[in-house]
């Protein structure tokens, strides 16, 4: 492909042809192996959760002195508490801890670390979740994700079909899946504005895959391009007309996110983080999984059906119509209806008895009565 043809690929003025169903098996050995690294992540390394799942106390205040991180977990340890400190760049303490909610001399806590550090006790900032309010965040997260997760399966039955429902919901699961194993394996923290930014993923990944699907249907209630190219070919004729819509619309989300990844806050970096990986994954899941897999569940749809037996004398013109019907792989379709014609046309001179003449042939002039 030369510069000017990949100039209008990318603008839109020429339709690739990317044989992307046809190497589907290659898409989906390299999501394999993404989601086994997550799932091994999640298993093995945990995720790092916040305390507003956990429960917990998070202690935040500026530092005035020389202070290190031993000295900070001496003064815990004599209220009987562990934890988590960091001394941010020498002049800012960060302590994740228990609760403070039971602990009889937290006021006390609160003036030596103050006393420690050289500030007033109110200048320390201090986060306190219970247990039980972290477990009902987490009930309402995964409850938010499972209702999200049945209203778009229901969404695009109703739009489409239930084997593009069951293709979307795939690559929902996948998503999902590889972003939470990203978070494992890297680390970090798991907060409400992760979760919030995962169900936006899960949103912006649907629209692309209904603006494929749609495609896929305007282009499969066309009789004769579905005859002649079959199912398969259809959808890879669909894809590649919406391919570069979807690159172009994921490069426009991206950016912006990647920006706010680079030069955000702390807050904004985790939730920047979530949605710069669920926006990657959910656009490459909407062309490499849930179109390759919608012709897999059609095809198995299809092959249950089997074709049609016809009976009695309908059976040339009910195998005539049998024959128009797609292969799923994208075969050649056998098409008999030109044979079939000539077929039923030299039956039916037959049965005239050779009245009409044939092709080419002179009629001959009656014979001449003879006078007696």
């Amino acid at each position: 492909m030369t510069f000017r043809q990949f100039a209008d690929v990318y603008r839109g003025y020429r339709i690739p042809r990317f044989k992307l169903i046809e190497h589907r098996n290659w898409w989906f050995t390299f999501s394999g192996i993404l989601i086994v690294l997550s799932l091994a992540g999640i298993l093995f390394r945990g995720f790092n959760f916040s305390i507003d799942f956990e429960g917990g106390a998070q202690l935040s205040y500026p530092l005035h002195t020389a202070v290190t991180v031993q000295d900070v977990e001496s003064t815990l340890s004599n209220y009987s508490l562990t934890g988590e400190v960091q001394v941010v760049s020498g002049d800012s303490v960060a302590i994740r801890t228990e609760s403070l909610t039971d602990l009889k001399d937290s006021s006390k806590l609160i003036d030596d670390l103050a006393t420690q550090a050289g500030i007033a006790p109110e200048d320390i900032n201090v986060q306190d979740i219970g247990p039980s309010w972290g477990a009902e965040i987490s009930k309402k997260a995964i409850r938010g994700l499972v209702i999200v997760l049945i209203a778009i399966g229901l969404y695009i039955a109703f739009r489409f079909e239930w084997a593009m429902a069951a293709g979307a919901m795939i690559a929902l699961v996948h998503d999902v899946t590889i972003t939470a194993g990203v978070y494992a394996l890297t680390g970090r923290v798991v907060t409400p504005e992760t979760v919030i930014a995962i169900l936006t993923i899960l949103g912006f990944s649907l629209y692309d895959t209904v603006v494929i699907y749609d495609k896929v249907q305007e282009n499969t209630e066309s009789a004769a391009l579905l005859a002649r190219m079959g199912y398969t070919k259809v959808v890879d004729l669909s894809l590649n007309q919406t391919v570069m819509r979807s690159v172009n619309t994921s490069l426009v989300v991206l950016l912006p996110i990647a920006s706010l990844l680079l030069f955000g806050g702390e807050t904004l970096k985790d939730f920047a983080f979530a949605m710069f990986v669920g926006v990657a994954i959910g656009a490459y899941s909407s062309i490499f999984i849930a179109a390759p897999m919608l012709t897999i569940i059609k095809g198995r749809e299809m092959a249950k059906r089997g074709p049609a037996r016809p009976a009695g004398r309908a059976g040339a013109t009910a195998r005539t119509r049998t024959a128009a019907v797609p292969a799923v792989d994208g075969a050649g379709v056998a098409v008999a209806s030109d044979a079939a014609a000539t077929s039923a046309t030299a039956r039916q001179a037959s049965r005239q008895g050779g009245s009409r003449p044939r092709p080419g042939q002179k009629r001959r002039p009656p014979a001449k009565r003879k006078r007696r």
